[in-house]
Order: structure tokens, then C-alpha cells, then sequence
């Protein structure tokens, strides 16, 4: 095999297999690229079993062939080389020399026969939108899933298709994130439950731009993504999702309308206050025309006022700073809407058109006094 490479080209292929590669695995041909180049042209593949991922490489086949490197050193060749022209060469031994300028590598590859190639999907159920609305959905949702495997379907995003709308929702049981958007088409209903590791490393691939598309195709264990010249494969995670219709009250005591950066601003110098991993709560008390803001901490404390649009009763209440930072940081509106209950019940930061929801469980406020 004879391969030839600009160096962006080829680091760019490589860094976008790298993401399904695993860390720890008994079987070491899944620690490897595999390099396809049996045709006229160049296929990149990794698999790590539950995430995998194929790239075409624009490049030039001279010899035919199909190698499978240790991705590690080899991407880390690839990232060191000098920005001009590689050669990627093997021998009958199964030895890979890569060449770039005054730079010469050899290390021994494997055969890719053993490796494990991706599970053929049927595309015959699929969805289409642009990179850029993907990309934003992923985002705007995935600082809500669980960081822990304790429940595991707390650490996927429901992908739920319903009367051509697409509904993404993310939960760690203390907070629940929904985006609800439209989809150009007409699309058979569907109900999965996608890996939170798939969906963090698709939205690092992905371009980000609004003319892109991707397709999303469906089958019974496994969802697939395809842009540009990149397939995604990953498997789903089994089990029926939770119900959280009966969490999503419309009723509400207090309605607050507040500048999103100047609530947002507020909370983040309160923060200040609170050493990382103390669980110190904001405390807000909304009256007529303003909401203060408090903390108190060994650190000290702080007070801010804040000028809001107020519906109904006056509440005081308590969250984790951080909960809500997460969810403001995420809506692109200059205004944000608050509901709320009271101080035992969650508050819900919705538009209008609920094209999202976040909700946010309060913390007892006696754990700040």
C-alpha cells in the first residue's frame, strides 16, 4: 500500500476517528486505525463496540492496500509531522512507514482482517436537518445528563420523533432540559435513547453550519449519523425512558420576565462566594417590580437587586447556582421567562412556543442559613 497526504488532510481524518478509539479494551485491534485503501479511495475506521466512527481521506492511492495502525502513535506522528506532503507506505511485513518531508517513522501495524468493521444499518428510516440546528440541540441539553452510569439511561438524551417534531430531552434528577423543533418532512414516529458519549463527540465533528445536512437513520439497537464524508454508528441504550409528561405542570403561581444576561451576570458573581463542590444555594426572593439575589457563605456573602416583570405572588426560593447558570447559558433569547409554584416545587425557564424547557428542582433554603 502507497498512500499520499497533505498533512491537514490527513490530521483532520484522524482526529475524527480518534473519538470512537478506546481507552481500556481486551481486544487490542480496536486500539488501531484501520486504513482502508483497497479501492480508489481512502476509508479511516475506529470502533470501539459501542461507538463507531467511518471517515473518507482525501488523498492519493499509488498502491493498493489495508492496514490497521495503533491509533495513539499513530495520531500523534500525524500531529507532529511538519505541514507539507506524507507518504504512508507498507511492506509485505505489515510494517507502515511514514514519511513527511526530512521525517521518517516505522511501526508495525496489524492485518485488518480481525478488526470489527461497523454493523450494517438499513437507511431506510431516516431524518434530516442541518449540522448547525444538530449542533446547537446537542448543546443546548446535554449539560443535564448524568455524569455517572448509576442509572443508565440517565446518561443518554431521548431522541423522540412525534408528528414530524423532533423532541430532545436530558435529565439527571435534579433538573430536566427539553428542545422541541420542527422538522421539514414527514417522518414515521420513533422513541430512542442515545448514548450522552455519542452525542458529545458527533457535536465536536460536526461542522456547525446551517447549509450542511446530516441524516439520521434508525434501526431497532443502533442510530446513525451521516455528514460530510463521516458515518457515526452507535448503539442505543435499552430501556423504556422516563415518563416526564406529569412533571411538566402548566400551572404556576409566579411568572417572572427577566433580562437573561443581566440574571445570568448576577449569578456568576455570587458564585464567587462558594468554594467548588460546597452546595450553598442562591436564594431569590421576587417581590413587586425586582428579585434579590443572596448568598452567604464563609467566604462572605453578597445582595443584588434585579429589575423584573412580575406576575402574580411573591416567593422566596433556593437553587444550586450552577443549575441555572447551565440552562441560562444555553437560551439565545435577550429575555427569559420564569415559572414558578413554590419554593418546594420545581421552576420551569420556557418561551413561549416551549421549543424548550428547562426545569430545575429548588434546594431546601434552611441549608443556607
Amino acid at each position: 500500500m502507497k498512500l499520499v497526504f497533505s498533512k491537514s488532510n490527513l490530521l483532520k481524518s484522524v482526529s475524527i476517528v480518534m473519538k470512537a478509539v478506546p481507552s481500556r479494551t481486551t481486544m487490542p485491534i480496536l486500539e488501531c486505525i484501520l486504513i482502508d485503501a483497497s479501492t480508489s479511495s481512502i476509508k479511516f475506521t475506529s470502533n470501539d463496540m459501542e461507538l463507531g466512527i467511518e471517515t473518507y481521506a482525501e488523498g492519493l492511492v499509488l498502491e493498493k492496500g489495508v492496514i490497521a495502525l495503533d491509533a495513539k502513535i499513530f495520531s500523534e506522528i500525524v500531529r507532529r509531522l511538519p505541514d507539507s506532503e506524507v507518504t504512508i507506505e507498507t511492506d509485505s511485513n505489515l510494517v507502515a512507514t511514514i514519511t513527511c518531508e526530512k521525517a521518517k517513522f516505522n511501526i508495525p501495524g496489524k492485518s485488518g482482517e480481525d478488526f470489527a468493521y461497523l454493523p450494517m444499518i438499513e437507511k431506510n428510516d431516516c431524518i434530516t436537518m442541518s449540522q448547525f440546528t444538530l449542533k446547537e440541540v446537542i448543546r443546548q441539553t446535554i449539560f443535564s445528563i448524568a455524569p455517572n452510569e448509576n442509572n443508565k439511561l440517565m446518561t443518554g438524551e431521548l431522541f423522540e420523533v412525534k408528528n414530524n417534531f423532533l423532541k430532545v430531552v436530558s435529565l439527571d434528577g435534579h433538573r430536566i432540559a427539553i428542545r422541541r423543533l420542527e422538522l421539514n418532512g414527514t417522518y414515521a414516529d420513533r422513541k430512542v435513547v442515545v448514548p450522552g458519549k455519542t452525542l458529545n463527540e458527533i457535536s465536536k465533528i460536526l461542522s456547525g453550519e446551517a447549509e450542511d445536512k446530516v441524516q439520521i437513520y434508525f434501526s431497532e439497537n443502533h442510530i446513525l449519523f451521516e455528514f460530510d464524508q463521516t458515518t457515526v454508528v452507535s448503539r442505543l441504550i435499552d430501556g423504556e425512558y422516563f415518563r416526564i409528561e406529569q412533571m411538566l405542570s402548566s400551572d404556576y403561581e409566579t411568572k417572572v420576565k427577566i433580562h437573561k444576561k443581566e440574571f445570568l451576570d448576577c449569578i456568576d458573581r455570587a458564585t464567587l462566594l462558594v468554594k467548588e463542590g460546597d452546595k450553598k444555594p442562591i436564594i431569590i426572593h421576587i417581590g413587586d417590580d425586582s428579585m434579590e439575589l443572596r448568598i452567604d457563605s464563609a467566604m462572605g456573602s453578597m445582595r443584588e437587586d434585579i429589575d423584573i416583570e412580575k406576575t402574580g405572588k411573591d416567593i422566596m426560593i433556593g437553587f444550586n447556582p450552577k443549575f441555572l447558570m447551565d440552562a441560562l447559558r444555553v437560551i439565545d433569547d435577550e429575555e427569559v421567562t420564569i415559572y414558578l409554584v413554590n419554593p418546594k416545587a420545581p421552576c420551569f425557564i420556557k418561551n413561549d412556543e416551549e421549543s424548550y424547557i428547562y426545569l430545575i428542582l429548588p434546594v431546601n433554603i434552611n441549608a443556607a442559613r
